[in-house]
């Protein structure tokens, strides 16, 4: 019903940025948020960035003032541009969207793509 396609995620140096992107297709409407979450080895999967369908923006603490979540409205996608980027950033990353479904919201998942920051 809603696929998410990723992309941008590699293998960057300490300091240096990355933009991931986050295209999404199929029953889109009703979504009320996109966003990024991450999973590091050994660590649970954590907020990243979200932005809501009102245009609210949410940050991890961790990210603040290195990473910007935007969106494209017409082209249905989401980026993340992350500057400065540090060695404990290295992780899975994965887009989200949530969309009302009654009686709940539901999340949809993106595929993961790896991102690797090298000292």
């Amino acid at each position: 019903q809603v696929q998410l396609v990723e992309s941008g995620g590699g293998l960057v140096q300490a300091g240096g940025s990355l933009r991931l992107s986050c295209t999404a297709s199929g029953s889109i409407f009703r979504a009320d948020g996109m966003g990024w979450y991450r999973q590091a080895p050994g660590k649970q999967r954590e907020l990243v960035a979200v932005v809501t369908s009102g245009g609210t923006t949410t940050y991890a603490d961790s990210v603040k003032g290195r990473f910007t979540i935007s969106r494209d409205i017409a082209k249905n996608t989401v980026y993340l541009q992350m500057n400065s980027l540090k060695a404990e950033d290295t992780a899975v990353y994965y887009c989200y969207l949530r969309r009302y479904e009654s009686p709940a919201p539901r999340n949809y998942w993106g595929q993961g793509t790896q991102v690797t920051v090298s000292s």
